[in-house]
C-alpha cells in the first residue's frame, strides 16, 4: 500500500517524491548557477505536483553532473549561493527537500556531501559521502558518520549515497542509529541496476527500514544514467518504482514509519536488526551478546585485511585517469553534523 502514491494520505504517512533528475553537463560557474535554478524549479514543480508531499528528494549529482571536475570555481559550500538557494525554495514551498553538492574542501579533495534542509529552510542533516565509488570517483571519504534526525513528522530519518549502500554495514548502522526511513541518492547508470534494485530491497528487509532510493536520469552526451527512482517498504516490498527512465519524473508513495516501528518491536521472526545482537534467545536468555564477526573486530582494531589483500589488483585511480594519492587519511573529525561551517 503507498496511498496511490501519495493522494490518499493517511494520519501517520510520510509522502516522500523521488526526482529522477536529468543528468547536467556543468563545466563554468554559470553552468552551476544555472542548473540551481533548475533545481529550486523542480522543487516547485514537486509541491505542485501533488500537495501531500512531505519530503522531496533529489540525485546525486543533482547539481554537478557525472563529470568528476574537481575544479575550484564550481565546488559549493553551506553558506554558498546554491545552498541558500535550496533553503529559499524549501521555504517558498513548505517542503523538506534532500540535495547534493560537491563540497570545497581546503585540505584535500572535495566532499560528495548530502543535505536535508525542512520547510523553514534550516539545515538539519549534512552528511559526507563514506565509501566513494572507488576507482572511478576523486572525493574524499567522509569524515561526519552517519547523522540520523527527526525529519517530516516526526520520522527518523537518514542519508547516505550511492556506493554507501552497496555495503550492508551503512543502512545496518542508520537503522540501529534509529533510522526509519533511509535515503539513498546515486548517480548510478546502466550497469548497475540489478545491483541498485537488489541492494535496495536487502537493506530494507534486513533492517525493517523503508528506503527511499534515486539515480540521475536521462544522458549527458557520455553517460546514460538510469532513474530507478526506488521507494522500498520495510518488509522489502517495492512500493514505488521508476522503471521507464523518464527524465524529470518524479515517484511519489506514502510510508508509514508507524509500521516501521510496530514491526521493530512486535515481529518475533526475521526481525534480524535486533536478533543481530541476541542470537539463539530462544536457548539462552536474552541471547548471546557477543561479537563473532572476526572481520568486525579487526576493523575496530585497524587491522581489517583479506585473506588475499596483497593480490587485490586495483587499489588507486590511477586506471581512471587520477594520481596515486600521497597523504594519509586524517580520521574523523567533531563536527555537529547539523551546524555548517563557514570554513568549509
Amino acid at each position: 500500500m503507498n496511498g496511490l502514491g501519495g493522494l490518499n494520505k493517511s494520519a501517520e504517512g510520510v509522502v516522500l517524491g523521488m526526482v529522477q533528475l536529468q543528468l547536467p553537463v556543468v563545466k563554468t560557474p554559470d553552468d552551476l548557477a544555472a542548473q540551481t535554478q533548475v533545481i529550486v524549479d523542480m522543487v516547485g514543480k514537486a509541491r505542485r505536483n501533488l500537495s501531500t508531499m512531505d519530503l522531496v528528494v533529489f540525485p546525486e549529482y543533482a547539481l554537478h553532473g557525472l563529470s568528476m571536475d574537481t575544479n575550484p570555481e564550481i565546488m559549493c559550500s553551506l553558506d554558498g549561493p546554491e545552498v541558500a538557494a535550496f533553503k529559499a525554495a524549501c521555504v517558498e514551498n513548505d517542503i523538506w527537500g534532500c540535495f547534493s553538492i560537491m563540497e570545497f574542501n581546503p585540505d584535500g579533495n572535495p566532499y560528495n556531501s548530502g543535505l536535508v534542509i525542512d520547510n523553514h529552510g534550516e539545515l538539519q542533516l549534512y552528511y559526507r559521502k563514506l565509501h566513494p565509488w572507488v576507482p572511478v570517483e576523486p572525493w574524499e571519504p567522509g569524515d561526519l558518520g552517519i547523522p540520523v534526525i527527526d525529519g517530516p513528522k516526526g520520522c527518523k530519518l537518514a542519508l547516505i549515497i550511492c556506493h554507501d549502500g552497496m555495503f550492508p554495514e551503512m543502512a545496518r548502522e542508520c537503522a540501529y542509529k534509529g533510522a526509519e526511513i533511509m535515503i539513498r541518492t546515486a548517480g548510478y547508470t546502466a550497469p548497475i541496476r540489478d545491483s541498485w534494485r537488489f541492494t535496495n530491497q536487502a537493506n530494507s528487509f534486513q533492517n525493517l527500514m523503508v528506503t527511499a532510493n534515486v539515480c540521475m536520469c536521462g544522458t549527458d552526451g557520455s553517460f546514460d544514467s538510469m532513474g530507478e527512482g526506488m521507494i522500498v517498504n520495510f518488509d522489502g516490498t517495492v512500493l514505488a518504482h521508476g522503471t521507464n527512465g523518464r527524465a524529470n519524473e518524479i515517484i511519489t508513495a506514502e510510508v508509514r514509519p508507524d509500521l516501521v516501528r510496530e514491526a521493530r518491536t512486535g515481529w518475533g521472526v526475521e526481525n534480524n536488526i535486533y536478533q543481530l545482537g541476541h542470537r539463539g534467545f530462544v536457548a539462552v536468555k536474552g541471547g548471546a551478546q557477543d561479537c563473532p564477526y572476526t572481520f568486525m573486530q579487526d576493523l575496530v582494531d585497524g587491522e581489517y585485511t583479506l585473506p588475499w589483500e596483497d593480490d587485490v589488483a586495483v587499489t588507486d585511480g590511477t586506471s581512471c585517469g587520477f594520481e596515486a594519492p600521497t597523504r594519509d587519511y586524517s580520521g574523523p573529525k567533531e563536527i555537529d553534523p547539523v551546524t555548517p561551517r563557514k570554513e568549509a
